[in-house]
């Protein structure tokens, strides 16, 4: 681990100057990242200056600024030495997390070892996530505590792709016999029958976010597998209608594309022993013009249920690129 540093007085009393040592050379590299590009984001969006000499790295900027550097160089050290992959999404979402608030009991707050930064982590077979934002945390303790979850926010802040993996380690963990991925095929009115090929080819092109992110924790073999035998199940939802289901990790994508009566049979269709998750951008509906949003009316109705948690996310916890936030907040900013 770092040694801890001091902060040093330098000529310009509002300047600091604040020096780290690192333990392990050989993480430097990655911790750098390729022609400095992670150490250059940090002097772009913390105004400071780094220097890194040897296993040393001096950074100078006003107090707060360079201590927030030296936060972000221990969090991604600490990351990088706990076996984890730190590149550019990683190195903004880190520096984003000092800038949201802070939530008791479930982000560490300054004093916390850097040890352990992270206290809640997926495990799948290709690869463990630990959350890129404080919401996120927040999101993933949920996702391992209540029966049903609203995710609520813009795209890129991990609402599906964080679902997707607690069901599958819930999956390969023994915890729910199913896994069932399911969204509204909006654009096509969810009348395919005009659309060519069979239902599989008929409804795949509006479920391939949900593939996607399959295919990111489950080897190719596996997923076509449990596909096959039942066990992964990815459907429209007009496909839950009538069914109970038990023993399941159920996800509804895009639910702001549903209607109130879409989303009280799917809400219904909850059974024991059963996770559900409900994902969506109530800023983002696909519906026709006066027709109401199922999302937001069961959020209006249902939140407060004891075990049942909604998570609202923002353009600060975007983990796409850093242009992809300043896009959404463009697009919700005054006047819009």
């Amino acid at each position: 681990m770092p040694k801890r540093p001091d902060l040093r007085a330098v000529d310009d009393p509002t300047r600091a100057r604040l020096e780290i040592e690192f333990e392990q050379p050989y993480l430097l590299g990655p911790l750098f990242g390729e022609y400095d590009r992670h150490l250059v984001a940090i002097e772009d969006r913390l105004g400071v200056n780094i220097a890194a000499r040897g296993t040393r790295v001096q950074i100078e900027g006003e107090p707060d600024s360079a201590a927030r550097a030296k936060e972000v160089l221990v969090d991604l050290y600490s990351r990088l030495d706990a076996g984890q992959d730190v590149d550019l999404a990683v190195v903004e979402s880190v520096i984003g997390m000092g800038a949201q608030r802070q939530l008791d009991g479930i982000v560490p707050d300054a004093d916390a070892p850097a040890a352990n930064p992270n206290r809640v982590m997926i495990r799948t077979r290709k690869k463990t996530i630990v959350p890129r934002s404080t919401i996120q945390t927040a999101y993933m303790e949920a996702l391992a505590r209540d029966d049903m979850i609203f995710a609520l926010g813009p795209a890129g802040t991990g609402k599906t792709y964080l679902a997707v993996a607690q069901a599958v380690s819930m999956l390969i963990g023994g915890q729910v016999d199913r896994l069932i991925l399911s969204r509204p095929a909006v654009e096509a009115g969810e009348r395919l029958g005009f659309l060519p090929g069979d239902m599989k080819e008929k409804v795949d092109p509006y479920l391939r976010p949900l593939y996607d992110a399959l295919y990111d924790m489950l080897p190719t073999e596996q997923v076509e597998r449990r596909i096959a035998s039942g066990e992964i199940e990815i459907a429209p939802i007009a496909f839950m209608r009538g069914r109970t289901l038990s023993d399941a990790f159920i996800i509804l994508d895009e639910a702001q594309n549903t209607t109130p009566q879409q989303m009280k049979m799917f809400l219904t269709r909850f059974g024991m022993r059963s996770r559900m998750v409900i994902c969506g951008d109530p800023n983002q509906t696909d519906l026709p013009r006066g027709v109401e949003s199922g999302l937001a009316d069961a959020v209006t109705k249902l939140e407060g249920i004891p075990r049942l948690a909604t998570v609202r996310f923002s353009a600060a916890d975007v983990v796409r690129h850093p242009l992809v936030g300043r896009i959404v907040e463009a697009y919700e900013g005054p006047g819009n």
